[in-house]
């Protein structure tokens, strides 16, 4: 039984790695070049704060991932892990508020600020941004499971196993 439960761990933190490291991926690769009546323009992800930030967090995120795949099921290390679930999951989740904000502005502009929407131009960099903050998102979905998961398993909260 404690097998098959490590292995499932292993499973949903790889599928989180994966998320991340995909997300890091697509924002990564997202740019195109687009006109508006005259002008020329490039959209890339560097150019805003924002999509640096998620591609950073995304980037740290799937580094310790990979590294905690390794971490033997009997070590110490565990309840570290737990700390640095939390830490990671609240990166990903301002990470993700950050890019989404900006990614809104994109799509729908603001008129009250007179940002044009930058979507009906580039819309193949918006696609890019869109998986990539779809891909993040899952990435924090699967991160707060494995937190309460961690949290059940490492701290026993409850009190539940026998001394």
């Amino acid at each position: 039984m404690a097998k098959t439960k490590r292995l499932l761990t292993l499973l949903v933190r790889l599928m989180a790695f994966a998320a991340t490291l995909s997300a890091t991926i697509v924002m990564a690769t997202s740019h195109e070049k687009g006109s508006f009546l005259t002008l020329s323009f490039e959209a890339k992800y560097s150019q805003t704060p924002a999509f640096k930030y998620f591609l950073i967090a995304n980037a740290i995120v799937s580094v310790y991932g990979f590294l905690v795949l390794f971490l033997p099921p009997e070590s110490m290390l565990w309840r570290l892990a737990v700390a640095l679930d939390l830490v990671f999951t609240m990166l990903l989740g301002s990470a993700i508020s950050a890019a989404l904000a900006i990614a809104y502005v994109g799509k729908k502009g603001n008129s009250y600020a007179g940002w044009l929407p930058i979507c009906g131009q580039v819309p193949k960099y918006c696609d890019h941004v869109k998986g990539a903050l779809i891909s993040g998102f899952i990435g924090l979905i699967i991160y707060m499971v494995l937190l309460l998961h961690t949290i059940h398993t490492v701290l026993d909260p409850l009190l539940l196993r026998k001394t």
